[in-house]
């Protein structure tokens, strides 16, 4: 049994677990394993939160210039409610989403203007920018960013790739990842 108490004093709900019982779970539905979990040290955990990890399976090689070129996430690690295919995440409800990626790119152009990698949601995009003029062609660069957007629910997210002048010889690495979880 579940035992609730009201405090009058304060007007606040406190839920209590019978003696023995070291999880308390909360559940929206009769799932036995809860939507909300919290275990006798204060640990909280959400089992049913929306959340997903994708990795580049296969390098992407020589990326287009001069438009905004969608990563290709071949691997799914995880995708908690399932809300990430074809590259893209979709918010199933509306909320507050943390929204990162780590792309690693070999063979910058060192002519190119300007190097972007760019998380798109529905609504606007964040990103990063990098002058690759260094004066050689660049071997290696990892692009991280990470960001808490507003979406609305069905609203979209992917990672892309821009490159403005230089010429189309940069590799987006297998050892990029884009991950994302609803935070409120």
């Amino acid at each position: 049994g579940q035992l609730i108490f009201m405090d009058a004093g304060t007007n606040r709900a406190r839920i209590g677990v019978p003696t023995g019982t070291t999880t308390l779970s909360l559940s929206g539905s009769n799932s036995l394993t809860g939507d909300i979990v919290i275990t006798a040290d204060g640990e909280v955990t959400m089992p049913t939160q929306p959340a997903f990890s994708a990795k580049v399976n296969s390098d992407q090689a020589n990326v287009a210039v001069g438009s905004d070129v969608t990563v290709v996430f071949g691997a799914e690690i995880y995708d908690v409610g399932s809300n990430f295919a074809s590259n893209t995440f979709t918010a199933p409800v509306t909320g507050k989403y943390q929204l990162s990626f780590m792309i690693y790119v070999q063979a910058i152009d060192s002519a190119a203007t300007y190097v972007q990698m760019q998380i798109k949601t529905s609504n606007r995009s964040y990103f990063i920018i990098f002058d690759p003029d260094v004066g050689q062609d660049i071997v290696y660069y990892t692009f991280p960013l990470s960001i808490l957007a507003d979406m609305d629910a069905n609203d979209t997210a992917k990672v892309e790739y821009v490159q403005s002048g230089g010429s189309a010889q940069t590799d987006i690495n297998g050892n990029s990842y884009f991950t994302g979880f609803l935070a409120c």
